[in-house]
């Protein structure tokens, strides 16, 4: 055996995770306890070499335990069997089967190899079939750290081992075609080529990067050899959907223009530059990183140019669910910045022309926005405005208005302030303090004043019947406190010849799923003869008084409160008045009345008219004037016929409760159980 020839060709094959020598003789047996070469490392190796039924040899190669340092391949079992023959030119042939155990994704698990060694050319060429994955190999036998290789439809689980070496992530599916160069250092490895993305999919343990049914092409370089890995890339990608960090993706058809270079070191990934590049939807330049928790550390995009509604569906989706802003209808473009970090937001600004948003809840609407903010956690930023044609909040429509705005020391204010008409009247912005870096505690704040805003434009707003009034009052502070708006001071309604005061109104969550919405109500000489009217219910006149304490609305649906209703001046009933009355009472006219005797007579002279309801859960607590004769007065009536209504259930469904009163005033007998 030549001694040279001998040692390349075990170093090739060794390099190359297959092992082999070549003898001079047949019927040859060497043993090994380790061997190691450059880049591998094999324990226990075992070489056979006899002569064939051809006249050829035949060569098996097995190891107990083969690491391929440069593959990330660890404590795999190796075995190597085939014919290997000398031509005419003096190449060394190989042709047989390789068998690795536990490689990732089944790599070489059961792999076709042909291997050709030219000593005068100086070349070992290496060819791997496995089902429709094939890899090709060159590599000058002077420099076996180096390596030309071709790649086609090899499996992305294939290099979770290489992948493994630089970053926590895992593929998850499909295939690539690849050209590369490979360098094997004594310390870690630099690789770079092109390559085809065919489905590809990946995830990372924490699932700040991931993945699926990705296609595309470009360019690669990887340099692990100094300190932290060091990635570069340009690519085209197309189809398929990316999560970078809070970067979500769902990429079209068509080409999208994606360039980083980035540096992975234990687990933590920091992307110096990220470029992405998609013509009809958005652009921008910028940079993130994560830690090894796979926390984001640094978020920073610069010079973002969003053309919607295109760039909304594919990459603005997802990140506007998480604020509560689901199936928006966005129209306009928008340029911008953002910054956040470990702490939170440190700088945003953006600017528009002319910008119409909707979300499909009917929460918020904005036409015509145009101008802009600019705001910073730290030092000042120059002045802004930003306005609007109309903006519609909560199905309640705003008109035109313009803003100027701010920002100092992390606090974006109004530099003046500003007039918004609603509903026929006004609503005047004093003061009004933001900051947005602000996770937890006092948010905002602003002082209000509202003013002669249609009560029957609001009701249709609101889909409630129509009634005329208007609604005002002074709110010298609404604050944004955590996660809930606090109004300090109060509205007054002057409706139905009377006032309806709301004082201490909290709203939590506005834009959640389900808004949470409490305060208290005083009622003060409301004419009944109107609110009957309205309301469709039996003409009752007179003067009530009342209050609902403790309201509580979730998603805009009573659960709680306290509801107290007097009407004690006296005054005249309908028939229907009563009969409704009896069953929101579940109860009946007293026996000194005959129900002949009701017929009689359309309407009713009382003395007094009182209705209690506690809310809790779904149980509403009912009550009246006083108890006795097994319920409680609801009506107390005065001279002749004289009347009584008598409520009998004390705890009533609140869902039944609501029907009752929804038939009542639709004209519907109310079903009483």
């Amino acid at each position: 055996m030549r001694p040279t020839s001998s040692h390349l060709l075990l170093c090739c094959c060794l390099l190359l995770g297959i092992g082999w020598v070549v003898p001079a003789r047949a019927d040859v047996l060497l043993t090994a306890r380790s061997v190691s070469v450059p880049g591998a490392h094999l324990q226990q190796v075992t070489v056979r070499i006899a002569e064939d039924t051809t006249g050829g040899l035949h060569l098996q190669l097995s190891a107990t335990q083969a690491d391929v340092s440069a593959m990330g391949w660890q404590r795999l079992g190796l075995t190597l069997d085939g014919s290997l023959q000398r031509d005419e030119r003096l190449r060394w042939l190989f042709d047989g089967n390789v068998h690795l155990v536990g490689a990732p994704g089944g790599a070489l698990s059961d792999a076709h190899v042909n291997i050709q060694l030219s000593e005068s050319a100086n070349t070992l060429l290496v060819n791997i079939l496995q089902g429709k994955a094939q890899a090709n190999t060159a590599l000058p036998l002077d420099q076996l750290s180096h390596a030309q290789i071709s790649l086609k439809n090899l499996p992305a689980g294939w290099l979770q081992g290489l992948l493994g070496t630089v970053w926590t992530g895992r593929p998850t599916g499909g295939r690539l075609d690849a050209e590369l160069a490979l360098d094997v250092r004594d310390v870690g490895l630099q690789s770079s080529g092109q390559f085809t993305l065919n489905g590809i999919g990946f995830d990372t343990p924490t699932g700040t990067l991931a993945g699926q049914a990705v296609n595309g092409n470009g360019h690669f370089s990887l340099d692990t050899t100094a300190g932290p890995a060091a990635i570069d890339l340009d690519a085209s990608l197309r189809g398929g959907e990316l999560l970078l960090g809070p970067l979500y993706a769902k990429l079209p058809d068509h080409a999208v223009q994606l360039g980083l270079h980035a540096s992975v070191q234990g687990g933590a990934f920091d992307v110096h530059r990220l470029r992405v590049s998609d013509a009809d939807a958005l652009q921008l330049d910028g940079a993130l990183a994560w830690d090894a928790r796979g926390e984001l550390k640094t978020l920073k995009l610069d010079h973002v140019h969003a053309s919607f509604p295109t760039a909304y569906q594919r990459y603005g989706q997802a990140w506007l669910n998480t604020l509560g802003l689901r199936g928006m209808d966005i129209v306009g473009q928008l340029n911008g910045s953002l910054e956040l970090g470990a702490d939170g937001l440190r700088s945003f600004a953006f600017d528009t022309g002319d910008l119409n948003l909707a979300d499909a809840n009917g929460r918020l609407a904005i036409e015509g926005l145009h101008g802009g903010l600019d705001w910073a956690a730290q030092g000042e930023r120059p002045a802004t405005a930003l306005g609007w044609r109309s903006l519609e909040f909560y199905r309640i429509a705003n008109g035109a208005a313009q803003s100027q705005w701010q920002s100092r020391a992390g606090t974006l204010g109004l530099r003046q302030p500003f007039e918004i008409p609603v509903l026929k009247g006004l609503l005047h912005v004093g003061e009004l303090d933001w900051r947005p870096a602000a996770a937890k505690g006092q948010r905002l704040e602003t002082s209000l004043v509202l003013t002669g805003v249609d009560m029957a434009a609001f009701s249709h707003a609101m889909g409630w019947p129509a009634f005329p009034g208007t609604l005002g009052g002074a709110i010298p502070s609404l604050r944004w406190v955590d996660d809930r708006f606090e109004l300090q001071g109060g509205l007054s309604a002057n409706v139905f010849g009377g006032f309806v005061d709301i004082t201490r109104l909290s709203l939590q969550q506005p834009f959640g799923a389900s808004p949470v919405l409490s305060g208290d109500l005083a009622l003060k000489q409301l004419d009944l003869g109107a609110i009957t009217s309205v309301f469709d219910f039996g003409n009752i006149t007179g003067r009530m008084d009342g209050s609902i304490d403790d309201l509580r609305l979730v998603n805009w649906s009573p659960v709680a409160f306290k509801a107290s209703l007097l009407a004690d001046s006296g005054g005249r009933i309908s028939q229907r008045a009563v009969n409704n009355l009896t069953a929101v009472g579940g109860g009946g006219v007293a026996s000194g009345l005959q129900a002949a005797m009701l017929k009689l007579f359309k309407t009713f002279g009382y003395n007094r008219i009182g209705l209690n309801c506690s809310l809790q859960g779904t149980v509403c607590q009912m009550s009246g004037l006083g108890a006795g004769g097994g319920g409680y007065t609801i009506v107390e009536g005065s001279g002749l016929p004289h009347l009584q209504v008598i409520g009998h259930q004390t705890q009533v469904d609140w869902p039944t409760l609501v029907r009752r009163l929804r038939d009542a005033i639709n004209g519907t007998a109310p079903e009483v159980r």
